[in-house]
């Protein structure tokens, strides 16, 4: 007997109204396009569907039937213990920043002439594949492991996406787009999702504290970014350093990005950005806010 669709929660208004997931889940239809869902549905407390969010393969199945059924994405997987990224939220940014590069246009900018970097790509590569089959830009992806690296291009080859969507490695942790983009390279955007703590013991105790809430609480779809290894999750100095190193180094680039920009998720983190910006001159500053559901972050934008 097929699953009834229920939801697991009210319709999100608080993301971008371009989102495809502003809906709640209707599980009877995903499962259409992933059939492995089904394996995965329970009901909650309140007798409706959901998913137990502390079991890792139920999550990453989620996300390969939000990209089958939204994006066409056929052939999605990333080895284990790597980050599972929270679709709706990665589509928020791509939405947001589609935004912000259009203005004074008259509609959004789409096309293969869009060229975006993705700084930290992922062994999820999520980010280009909504960007390309939202927008069709192009994208290039840098990732400094080998094994992410690997992966992401896995995806993109399975999909027949090459032509839109290439993966670069990094060479050197220290260096964000240096090394990276070639002389003469010109890109309307950057995006990044940056390490977010400062140390291996930071990321564990988050990653255990996260892990307690749920079991406490009710398993709400914005606690889906299980996993990560250690450059995914953290670096010396942590989210506030990497972005300060970021935009020193953009001063070297103005030339070759007309919009950086970047994920902020400790509001904490703005004050020594715009210090920085402020010393290499940068021309122009957004903060957009961003509101996905308990999770609130945001994304800072630059351009010289």
């Amino acid at each position: 007997m097929p699953l009834k669709s229920k939801s697991v929660s009210d319709e999100k208004v608080e993301l971008h109204p371009r989102n495809k997931h502003r809906a709640s889940y209707e599980f009877e239809n995903l499962i259409k396009s992933c059939p492995d869902l089904a394996n995965f549905v329970i009901k909650n407390q309140f007798d409706k569907e959901t998913l137990d969010f502390t079991d890792p393969l139920a999550v990453k199945t989620l996300n390969k039937a939000l990209l089958i059924h939204f994006y066409g994405i056929q052939l999605w997987d990333i080895p284990e213990g790597f980050l599972c990224p929270p679709i709706p939220g990665r589509a928020d940014y791509i939405h947001y920043v589609a935004d912000l590069i259009s203005e004074g246009e008259e509609s959004i900018l789409k096309g293969k002439n869009v060229k975006v970097l993705d700084i930290g790509v992922g062994a999820n590569c999520v980010y280009p594949l909504i960007g390309h089959r939202e927008y069709g830009w192009t994208f290039v992806g840098s990732e400094i492991d080998l094994l992410a690296m690997r992966s992401a291009n896995n995806i993109v080859e399975a999909n027949g996406l090459s032509k839109s969507i290439s993966i670069r490695k990094q060479r050197s942790s220290s260096k964000i787009f240096m090394d990276l983009i070639n002389p003469g390279e010109k890109f309307k955007l950057s995006i990044c999702n940056p390490p977010f703590h400062a140390s291996l013991r930071e990321a564990s105790e988050a990653t255990e504290r996260k892990w307690k809430n749920l079991a406490k609480g009710p398993k709400m779809a914005t606690d889906l970014n299980f996993g990560g290894k250690n450059a995914e999750l953290w670096c010396e100095g942590g989210e506030e350093k990497f972005l300060q190193n970021m935009i020193i180094e953009s001063g070297q680039f103005a030339q070759s990005v007309e919009w950086f920009s970047s994920l902020v998720s400790k509001k904490e983190s703005l004050a020594s950005c715009y210090f920085e910006l402020d010393k290499i001159q940068a021309k122009e500053v957004r903060t957009i806010e961003m509101n996905q559901g308990n999770k609130k972050s945001r994304i800072l934008a630059w351009k010289f």
